[in-house]
């Protein structure tokens, strides 16, 4: 794919990432609460962070590697979070993660992406899989999940380690069949 497509719901817009909303991702991302429950995102989120986070955005889809998704409120054009695809076209799969800024969490923002992205997913990019995995700390992102149709897959214990203690994850997914049967439009 050649360019990144802009994906729209009722209330966001999905758009690639540009370099002058770093200062808002540093904001956002740097909330201790948010790294929290998210295994990649460092904290203290430091100065030149964000900047190189975007930065690794498109040659990785030019690759046929990631697919990022700025998560925009469409009435007020804000950044509030992010929302992506790592790709793993050989086995025509991706991996969904996400994450939302604290002010904006609870009001269904998240899902509302997370439906978009599994569209695009599906539709455009033609993968037979979309799975995701959550720390338990973050139930609400299992809830996410769940609320796409996802199914549960598992529990790795102890599988990952952020900030000094074992993490037990959650996996969950869902197959294009599942989602065809599902639709959300």
């Amino acid at each position: 794919m050649s360019k990144q497509p802009i994906l729209k719901t009722e209330r966001l817009i999905l758009r690639p990432f540009r370099l002058d909303d770093a200062p808002r991702v540093q904001e956002l991302a740097g909330d201790k609460e948010v790294a929290r429950t998210t295994l990649h995102i460092p904290h203290p989120y430091k100065d030149g962070d964000a900047e190189k986070w975007i930065n690794t955005h498109e040659p990785m889809f030019k690759l046929d590697e990631l697919v990022n998704y700025a998560v925009i409120m469409a009435d007020i054009n804000e950044l509030i979070g992010a929302i992506g695809l790592t790709l793993t076209k050989d086995y025509d799969r991706a991996e969904i993660g996400y994450w939302i800024g604290k002010p904006y969490w609870g009001k269904g923002y998240c899902t509302e992406a997370a439906q978009a992205i599994l569209k695009y997913g599906f539709e455009a990019l033609k993968l037979n899989r979309i799975f995701a995995h959550y720390m338990t700390n973050n139930p609400a992102s299992g809830k996410v999940m769940e609320n796409i149709g996802m199914l549960y897959e598992g529990c790795c214990r102890q599988h990952v380690k952020r900030w000094g203690e074992y993490q037990d994850i959650k996996i969950y997914s869902i197959l294009r069949s599942e989602y065809e049967n599902k639709r959300f439009d």
